[in-house]
């Protein structure tokens, strides 16, 4: 599976792009088929704490996956992106 991160308005660090490799990697194992997956990394313009955005577009046959969560830090909102995103494979593997 490629991984594409794009980031907007921020260079993210060396341990956030392997936390992203890691966690977007272990959606493998749910589900087979996904070709590849684009995380986006932004920051939201506002003066609230919550203000990471981390979208996850998994491409897979049929419809795309797309799920985004907003946190208070990049890595909490990938790991709730990878929760939701696994929880769609699984259903959608079973409906396969």
């Amino acid at each position: 599976m490629k991984i594409t991160v794009q980031s907007i308005g921020l260079t993210p660090h060396a341990p956030l792009e392997d936390h992203i490799e890691k966690k977007v990697n272990k959606l493998a194992t749910f589900y087979d088929k996904i070709q590849d997956c684009k995380v986006f990394l932004k920051v939201e313009n506002t003066s609230d704490r919550e203000n990471k955005t981390t979208e996850l577009i998994l491409a897979v046959p049929g419809d795309d996956i797309v799920v985004k969560k907003t946190c208070t830090s990049f890595e909490e909102s990938l790991d709730q992106c990878v929760d939701t995103a696994k929880k769609l494979l699984i259903k959608k593997k079973e409906l396969a």
